[in-house]
């Protein structure tokens, strides 16, 4: 099998390591920096397993890279969906495309950009993942028990679930609808919930640390996300859903309040070292850094799609609206930030 994997990120580093590493699978990458892969990347997960994947080809050409595969996997932002999609549109034929998460918009992109096109996409990722040195190593922080699967104009949905059951070595379902992948509780509520009871109004300028994200997560936070949550089922109810593949955040995280979501995020030994997206200035202090993927994809390329669905159904969400509002009149403000 030939996998295609466009994206150079963290998540594109780990399937580096972990795909060319199962026995009858090659692997080609799409990068924009393809001088700086080396021919072998190291994936190691938190108890010293590596995951050693060499590569046939890294290219900054579609044309290299997508021809003659089996699959293209994006491991992109949300930002990065269209323009690549865009980019490799010509050379896709009838290969199927998907992506390793499909909450930042993937499905709604791909469904305009390729008509008629196989696709696939994950609900949720298969792992954490960090990049360590670049072209070279990550780090596979944490595995997900069972992973969910969404499919649009696949013949054979079941062969392609067995494919990444055996690809990722992790119970996989399939999902009814697409929109069980694309329409998510995930990052695009819990970081943006978290985002603004970090950052919202109220809140303080600048702080002697830069927060962990989960570790020092607050009560405040949960009861946001918990809103926001709730508005969402009042649009999974209007939607061709099933809701036993969307569970609430509560049932997600396996809590029954505020107090005890709260416990639950700070405690999860995968999500303990992530920081929040701060960046320190020359007096020492650390501020919010807008450039962050957390606030470019989780409000444009995630909450967007939600709100968008909300304003088609007459939904009552004012929480989502806030955070909302709030999230896009940042990154309008700070549009012209250097990166």
């Amino acid at each position: 099998m030939k996998v295609c994997i466009c994206g150079s990120g963290s998540l594109g580093h780990v399937c580096a390591a972990v795909l060319p590493s199962r026995e009858g699978v090659s692997v080609s990458l799409l990068s924009r920096k393809p001088d700086l892969w080396a021919g072998e990347v190291v994936a190691t997960d938190p108890d010293g397993k590596q995951y050693r994947g060499r590569l046939d080809r890294v290219s900054s050409s579609a044309q290299e890279v997508i021809p003659g595969s089996d699959l293209v996997l994006l491991c992109l932002p949300g930002f990065a969906i269209r323009p690549t999609l865009e980019k490799i549109k010509p050379f896709v034929g009838n290969t199927p495309v998907g992506s390793i998460v499909s909450s930042s918009g993937f499905f709604f992109e791909a469904m305009e950009i390729l008509p008629g096109q196989p696709l696939f996409g994950f609900q949720r990722v298969p792992f954490i993942a960090r990049t360590e040195q670049y072209g070279h190593s990550a780090l596979l922080l944490g595995y997900k028990k069972q992973l969910a699967l969404a499919t649009v104009n696949i013949n054979d949905p079941e062969g392609l679930r067995l494919v990444f059951e055996r690809l990722w070595d992790t119970p996989t379902t399939l999902l009814d609808s697409y929109l069980e992948a694309a329409i998510s509780n995930s990052n695009p509520i819990l970081h943006t919930g978290r985002l603004y009871s970090m950052f919202g109004p109220g809140s303080k300028g600048a702080w002697d640390h830069n927060v962990y994200f989960y570790r020092e997560w607050t009560l405040e936070a949960s009861r946001i996300i918990m809103a926001m949550d709730s508005e969402l089922s009042l649009l999974l109810d209007k939607l061709n859903v099933s809701r036993e593949h969307i569970p609430t955040l509560l049932d997600y995280y396996q809590s029954r309040d505020a107090s005890s979501l709260t416990r639950k995020l700070q405690s999860i030994t995968a999500f303990r070292d992530i920081l929040s997206p701060m960046k320190q200035t020359a007096d020492g202090t650390w501020i919010p850094d807008f450039q962050s993927r957390y606030f470019t994809e989780d409000f444009p390329c995630g909450l967007h799609y939600i709100k968008l669905l909300n304003d088609k159904y007459s939904i009552n969400a004012p929480t989502i609206d806030t955070v909302y509002n709030w999230g896009m009149g940042l990154l309008n403000t700070n549009a012209n930030e250097s990166v």
